[in-house]
């Protein structure tokens, strides 16, 4: 093996290093498009295998493709889009165990086999960490891959009849260490119901705040964009494995044609990650010591000279909008640890999803976004291909090939996950280096550490707009998504804004929203912006606190000073979809305003459910679904309930029905009611006060056993343990619960109202003595009203009193 000096009399660097010391030894990629004319309909594990493969081969010395092989201990790989979420499908199939998969297409029987996270940051974190594996000596040869075949499979889906189409489904024995989803922190409820769906939406929000503190124009930032990304496709038309292999100019970029449309607001669609690819890649890494022994030649080895991997804060927790600091911490980082600084690099590739995941590193590391060495290697992910999870390992291959050809210069490839959320950095070069340890635990430590805004779940009053997108389809823009700040209290929200106002819409679409003043409203499908308060209320006018004649999914019953409210869903055992949820929330607004209605009782139709709680079969219809503000029944979320309010269960109480029965302020049951929190049976938790509520009614122990496995109560076991108050005859729930009823009426509206009252103003206090003293308006409402003087009245004439309820 020659040595890397010039002079055979010099000493040769590598022989201070230390055998363990990790080289990136082949790299291969592979590639297909559905009109190639030997388009062959690869699967993913096919594609991942051709460009392992070529891997091998590039490290092999003397066609020695099949030793390397034998010598693997570890393979990983990168998830594919069809398994990177839960709700994900594979149209074609898919394998069970990818990594082996691949690597019984080799040959190889590997010891460890990992399937990583999802996010864009997976090739370079795995690089940097199996490189720090094999340095500690828990691997000598590792190879990382991944791949897609979304064109093929979306393609195939679409055009071929069920029996023509390949089936990618495979079975493969053998130990898998399934790292999950890594979605923890990128996605939640909150955001998605307000339109933050997608990668295009959430980055379309840093893009448009970099605007908004760059003062630019929209035209002068699109002209930017542009210039940004016409280089790249140039670098992409020279790139065989490109999937857009087309020269386009900066004005091209961001001109909206009909083959260039807005997709979310300020990106036309050339100039988003463009993810119909059919694309594998591979990188393989050994100990130097291994390297040696399998006789690699040492004009492939590449080191790490430097290596970062942090995370950014979560969405609604950074500081800035328009920035990502901790990407460009970790690309600083990494320069730091190889001992160099930009102006040493000879290739650059940063992840270019979209144009705010370049500039932000540029800015960041003061780089130019023109400047002459480029910003890719491959084109990028728009031109290239955005491989799924997996670009980063095409640059990768393209920066090894591009060292090897210079020896000595330096690569940098950045990798960006999530929602410029993971981003992992690597320093590459064919000079020898030792493994150098990183401090990105460190620095990780310092980036949680930071302040973080609060955030306002339920937004309401006025607020100023800190960033917001535009949603559009092909007849323009449809929906506006704004993130603000609360002028009562700076926290951070969330809003959409609203039907019909078309004027606030307008000016997100094409004005410079940022800091304009609108004002906010909170809604059970969530939050609203309008242009003013007088425009909120007249696309949303308050809805009167009066009864209607007549309810779709409910039934109204009033005697006296007594409502009755039966749900009446007895085909889906009382279960509770949007609009029966809409209706008790109206229903209830009316009871707790109406002062001629003293006690109210809640029960369901039929003989077999009191409730099932949320009708999930509505939830999996994929039909819009949305909770009233005041929560399931109007009730689990109701900040007061200051009327009773009694619960007369009939049958089943499960899930969201126990959550109801327990917001309710008494609980009548008949012997065949069953109480449950039975949401682990279903993969989803008593989010709507059960968790809270079971705990603080029957003995912690018990509530803990009812929650973690569904355990049924029967209503006798409910009675013992002090859940519900009564137990009646089958079928007479409803009865016991009118019995209980009276008895409350027997009694002041005024004192039981200002009783629950006090006994909800004091059960946050935990000392019993600070609880006693505690003073409440109530008292002095008791004390000032007719009914009390009514009540000592009738105690000293020995007769019934008249309640008059003020």
């Amino acid at each position: 093996m020659p040595s890397p000096s010039a002079d055979t009399d010099a000493p040769d660097p590598l022989d201070d290093l230390d055998p363990r010391t990790p080289v990136l030894v082949g790299v291969g990629q592979s590639s297909e498009r559905i009109d190639d004319a030997d388009y062959r309909r690869r699967s993913p594990v096919e594609l991942a295998a051709d460009a392992a493969r070529e891997a091998l081969a590039d490290a092999a010395a003397d066609g020695g493709a099949e030793a390397v092989a034998a010598a693997i201990d570890t393979v990983a790989g990168v998830r594919q889009f069809e398994i990177s979420q839960p709700t994900s499908v594979a149209p074609l199939g898919r394998s069970n165990n990818y990594p082996r998969s691949v690597a019984r297409r080799l040959g190889a029987d590997p010891a460890r086999a990992i399937l990583e996270v999802a996010g864009g940051q997976s090739p370079q974190h795995l690089v940097n960490e199996l490189a720090a594996t094999i340095a500690a000596g828990s691997a000598e040869a590792v190879l990382v891959f991944g791949s897609e075949a979304i064109s093929t499979t979306g393609h195939l889906a679409a055009s071929e009849p069920a029996e023509d189409r390949p089936d990618f489904t495979e079975h493969v024995e053998g130990s898998l260490e399934d790292r999950g989803y890594g979605l923890k922190g990128l996605v939640s409820r909150h955001l998605s119901a307000h339109g933050l769906t997608g990668a295009p939406h959430q980055y379309a929000l840093f893009e448009n705040a970099r605007r908004a503190r760059l003062g630019l124009t929209r035209e002068q930032y699109a002209a930017s964009m542009g210039a940004l990304f016409a280089p790249f496709t140039e670098v992409a038309a020279a790139n065989p494995h490109a999937s857009a292999p087309t020269v386009r100019s900066a004005e091209e970029l961001v001109t909206v044609t009909p083959k260039n449309r807005i997709i979310v607001d300020p990106y036309p669609r050339y100039v988003v990650a463009r993810d119909k690819v059919n694309q594998g890649a591979a990188a393989l890494l050994m100990s130097l010591g291994t390297a040696r022994r399998l006789g690699v030649p040492q004009d492939k080895w590449l080191f790490l000279h430097g290596h970062a991997d942090l995370r950014e804060r979560d969405l609604m927790e950074r500081q800035d909008l328009s920035s990502a600091p901790a990407s460009v911490a970790a690309a600083r980082h990494a320069l730091e640890v190889a001992g160099i600084t930009t102006d040493d690099l000879a290739t650059i590739d940063l992840y270019s999803c979209f144009p705010i995941a370049v500039t932000n590193i540029c800015d960041g590391l003061g780089l130019d976004p023109a400047d002459p060495r480029g910003l890719t290697v491959t084109g990028g992910l728009p031109f290239f291909g955005g491989a799924g999870n997996n670009y980063s390992m095409h640059a990768i291959a393209e920066t090894a090939h591009r060292l090897r050809a210079a020896p000595g210069g330096y690569g940098l490839v950045g990798a960006n996950g999530g929602n410029l959320s993971k981003y992992s950095v690597a320093v590459y070069s064919t000079t020898p280096a030792p493994w150098r340890p990183d401090r990105s635990a460190e620095l990780q430590a310092a980036i949680n550490a930071q302040p973080a805004p609060v955030e306002a779940r339920r937004a309401d009053g006025w607020a100023t707009i800190e960033t917001w997108t535009v949603s559009y389809d092909r007849e323009g823009p449809h929906t506006g998504i704004v993130i603000g700040r609360l002028e009562a209290d700076d926290r951070r929200f969330i809003a959409k804004t609203a039907d019909g106002d078309k004027a606030l819409l307008d000016l997100l679409a094409t004005g410079d929203p940022a800091g304009t003043r609108v004002f906010a409203r909170c809604f059970g499908h969530g939050n609203r912006v309008a242009s003013s308060e007088t425009r909120m209320t007249e696309l949303f006018p308050p809805r009167p606190a009066v009864f209607r004649d007549t309810y779709e999914h409910v039934i109204v019953r009033r005697e006296g000073h007594l409502l009755e409210v039966t749900i009446n869903r007895p085909e889906v055992r009382n279960s509770l979809h949007p609009m029966a949820n809409e209706e008790l929330d109206e229903i209830f607004d009316a009871y707790f305003a109406d002062p001629d209605l003293w006690v109210a009782i809640l029960t369901g139709a039929g003989d077999k459910a009191f409730s099932a709680g949320n009708d999930l079969v509505y939830s999996a219809s994929g039909k819009p679904s949305w909770v009233p503000r005041n929560g399931f029944a109007g009730l689990t979320s109701r900040p007061r309930l200051p009327k009773p309010v009694i619960a007369a269960v009939n049958g089943f109480a499960m899930g969201g029905g126990l959550e109801i029965a327990l917001a309710c302020h008494l609980i009548v049951a008949d012997t065949t009611a069953r109480f449950a929190l039975s949401e682990v049976k279903v993969g989803l938790v008593a989010g709507a006060g059960g968790l809270v509520r079971l705990p603080r009614a029957v003995p912690q122990k018990l509530a803990t056993e009812m929650i973690l496995t569904g355990r049924r109560l029967t209503a006798d076991e409910a009675l013992a343990h002090g859940l519900v108050n009564r137990v009646v005859e089958a079928g007479t729930a409803v009865a016991g619960a009118r019995a209980l009823a009276a008895e409350i009426l027997d009694g002041s509206p005024t004192s039981v109202r200002a009783s629950l009252q006090v006994m909800a103003e004091t059960q946050a206090i935990p000392d019993t003595l600070d609880a006693v003293a505690f003073h409440s308006e109530a008292f002095d409402e008791v004390t000032l009203s007719e009914d009390f003087i009514e009540g000592i009245t009738a105690f000293a004439q020995k007769r019934t009193p008249h309640w008059h309820n003020r």
